[in-house]
């Protein structure tokens, strides 16, 4: 007698109708059928089917027919069929599920500060559209190859052409990268750098945590150095016994702070005497507010500085488009890095930048921006100088984010799960830090947020520092 847990002999009525009039070899027809049966689940694994003769009689087939399709199944591993047993479904056979629909990543909070975002909504469809449907009218039918690994000429020289005029950077299009955003510049450098042996790359502490793992994913070790209201600690630099930092001298994140004019040659100093190599993250640049930017450490010394940059901040992170400036040394290994690894962006979309900055569409959108993120950043002022009138704001006027330290006492973690469950979504500072030590902070994005959701992000944070000074 079977014990109650053996598996159920499969019945006719699981099997479909077979196609006796022309179609495919009735063979053919009851493989397909018990495959799809197996991979589907409805036939589970361990299940017992009837036998070869059995099965024939059910469906007026030859017993040959289904000697066939069980003999085939079984082959490829969907059954299992020994001497004097029943034949069954394996227990290995794969087995598949309903797929479940894609979805995104969204963020969990209500109101999020996040300094990466520029305003989103600002993004210019209309002026992106036409310069598309220039790409697509007038790309030559060669460019839709694999191309030149360094990316789409006609974009290279116009970055030439806005980083000599807006960055005061000297670049050189035969030495000129089209990349998939600042990241994939940075990794791009990393594993290079890695490929001719050098093992450490100092760092800004606090810097940007997503450089810090970059560097690590290519198996180099982020070295830190301090960062004050000057920039980067030179001295400290040096110390590190590093031949290569990765820095943001223009506008330091997250503290804000602009790299002295002191500082900047003290850098170049070592570069020239350290043989060494700058890493300059130029990511927000032209967002400056009160003054214009200074001007890129690559047009000071091009063969001691590699210079890389995006339309992140510019624009918007997700049409992953950046740049890299390369020494002269330095970017046939890049070249062939990225080449090889087949990281650069669509080339549609190459041109369609190409041409947005030929027209003059770049210059328009961020002289736009400044304005209104000059105002979202007073707001922002305002809000805290109300609400949490101990909070200290540091950095200068620019960008898209404010870093405030917190009052002595306070714990950070604290602040940042009572402001989540106040639907806010905060970024502490400790994120950012390589080193434990440190007062308390925060880094808040302002220019994705309008007015209204500014004013109430703030009067969260103030109800979330209460409750966690408690």
């Amino acid at each position: 007698m079977e014990s109650e847990t053996e598996p159920v002999v499969l019945g006719p009525g699981l099997l479909v109708d077979l196609d006796r009039d022309g179609g495919p070899p009735l063979h053919d027809q009851l493989e397909t059928v018990l495959r799809g049966l197996v991979r589907s689940g409805r036939l589970p694994p361990g299940c017992k089917l009837p036998s070869s003769r059995a099965l024939a009689a059910e469906l007026g087939l030859s017993r040959g027919v289904v000697l066939e399709a069980y003999s085939q199944l079984a082959a490829e591993g969907y059954l299992v069929a020994r001497q004097g047993a029943p034949t069954r479904v394996a227990q290995t056979a794969a087995v598949e599920r309903p797929p479940l629909p894609a979805a995104g990543l969204e963020s969990r909070h209500r109101i999020e500060f996040d300094p990466a975002l520029p305003d989103l909504a600002a993004f210019p469809r209309q002026a992106w559209a036409r310069a598309v449907r220039a790409a697509l009218r007038d790309v030559p039918f060669a460019s839709l190859g694999a191309g030149d690994p360094r990316g789409a000429p006609q974009l290279r020289n116009e970055l030439m052409s806005y980083l000599g005029r807006v960055r005061a950077a000297a670049p050189e299009p035969e030495h000129t990268l089209v990349t998939a955003g600042s990241g994939s510049g940075l990794a791009c450098l990393c594993r290079t750098l890695a490929a001719r042996g050098v093992e450490r790359i100092a760092v800004e502490d606090p810097g940007w945590a997503r450089r810090r793992l970059i560097i690590e994913a290519a198996g180099l070790e982020a070295v830190p150095v301090p960062v004050d209201g000057h920039g980067i600690d030179v001295g400290a630099l040096a110390a590190s016994d590093c031949e290569v930092v990765v820095l943001t001298p223009a506008h330091q994140f997250p503290t804000g702070a602009v790299l002295s004019a002191e500082r900047r040659g003290q850098l170049l100093e070592w570069a020239e005497d350290r043989d060494g190599l700058i890493a300059e993250d130029d990511y927000d640049s032209e967002l400056r507010y009160d003054r214009g930017a200074v001007g890129s450490l690559q047009g000071l010394a091009p063969e001691r500085v590699c210079s890389f940059g995006s339309l992140a901040a510019r624009l918007a992170p997700g049409l992953r488009l950046g740049w890299i400036l390369a020494p002269s040394w330095l970017s046939g290994a890049l070249t062939y890095e990225q080449g090889s690894t087949g990281a650069m962006p669509s080339v549609l979309e190459q041109l369609a930048l190409a041409d947005f900055m030929q027209r003059g569409e770049l210059d328009r959108h961020l002289r736009r921006m400044r304005l209104r993120y000059r105002e979202r950043r007073e707001m922002l002022l305002a809000a805290l100088a109300r609400r949490c009138p101990a909070a200290t704001v540091q950095g200068t006027p620019a960008g898209l984010f404010v870093m405030t330290t917190l009052p002595e006492g306070l714990v950070e973690e604290r602040v940042l799960v009572a402001a989540g469950s106040l639907g806010v979504g905060l970024e502490g500072l400790s994120a950012h830090r390589i080193r434990a030590d440190g007062p308390p902070g925060l880094v808040l994005g302002f220019a994705n947020l309008s007015a209204a959701l500014i004013e109430q992000g703030i009067a969260a944070l103030q109800e979330a520092i209460a409750a966690s000074a408690m």
